[in-house]
């Protein structure tokens, strides 16, 4: 039996359980409440309470997973995951083949511009990046010492269908901020999915694939397409230095980077299917026009 645990379930974890669901996988997922325990079962999987003995929910979920796919983002003490389970769980996993990290492209920090792939140094800018770079490595730790498979998926900005600058466009949300000469990449949440499956399904020699799309581009570019294709006038443009950000939304632009998408295609096999911001903003009000 091929069971996925899922530690955290989010936008982009939920796009890849729903696939192998769809192909007769058993999920199981963590719930950090009881109303999030309600959705999951309404999902179809099955529910890992974090609530209350987290413990024991978790060692019980991982004794029957045959693969694993961490979302949780580390805190100040560490993986979440990893703060619950050590190495004296081990020899209670043994059906765990295949470990799967959806980490971010954070972790290289600042290249001013130039472009970078999977071998640039990790020199994560903000205290979020320096967590993830730590758990990336604990986890490589722990798969070694469980002797599982290992890949860990760096993310660009996640966008896709109810996360998008055309749904901020609909809310009244979006802004087109302007700091010159700032680039990033992005990454479909489709294209997501099939990267992190083609892991589990066994491709890939490398344990670390950026995932973004072919064109790093300017944030305001992104808006003002998408106010193209709803045929609205895009908002204001307003210097970076006047913006009223929250301090997690100004960290973002302390990076500026070209990120390399070679290892993805050429090693893990995967095509994307939204190469440009132009095809997934296409592509995401085809869907809404179809709801």
């Amino acid at each position: 039996m091929t069971h996925l645990f899922c530690f955290g379930l989010g936008y982009s974890a939920q796009r890849v359980a729903r696939q192998l669901a769809d192909d007769g996988w058993t999920i199981s997922a963590t719930a950090r409440t009881s109303a999030t325990a309600e959705s999951i079962r309404h999902m179809g999987y099955r529910v890992c309470p974090l609530y209350k003995d987290a413990r024991e929910n978790v060692i019980a979920a991982l004794r029957e997973a045959t693969h694993l796919l961490l979302s949780a983002a580390p805190d100040a003490s560490g993986d979440p995951l990893l703060n619950l389970i050590g190495d004296a769980d081990i020899a209670a996993f043994k059906n765990l083949q295949w470990i799967g990290y959806l980490s971010t492209v954070g972790v290289y920090g600042d290249s001013e511009g130039t472009w970078i792939d999977e071998t640039a140094p990790l020199a994560a800018s903000s205290v979020r990046g320096r967590r993830r770079i730590e758990a990336e490595a604990a986890w490589v730790s722990f798969a070694q010492r469980l002797n599982a498979r290992m890949q860990i998926f760096r993310l660009a900005g996640i966008y896709g269908p109810g996360r998008s600058a055309i749904d901020r466009l609909r809310e009244g949300t979006a802004h087109r901020i302007i700091k010159p000469d700032q680039v990033f990449n992005r990454i479909h949440v489709d294209d997501i999915a099939q990267a992190v499956i083609a892991g589990i399904a066994g491709r890939g020699s490398e344990q670390v694939y950026n995932v973004t799309d072919d064109e790093p581009g300017p944030p305001q570019d992104v808006v003002t397409f998408a106010a193209e294709l709803l045929q609205v006038p895009p908002p204001p443009e307003v210097p970076f230095a006047q913006a009223e950000l929250t301090p997690m939304a100004r960290s973002f632009y302390a990076d500026n980077k070209r990120i390399r998408n070679a290892r993805l295609r050429q090693d893990l096999g995967v095509s994307l299917k939204f190469p440009t911001y132009r095809d997934g903003l296409r592509a995401v009000l085809a869907t809404m026009h179809s709801l």
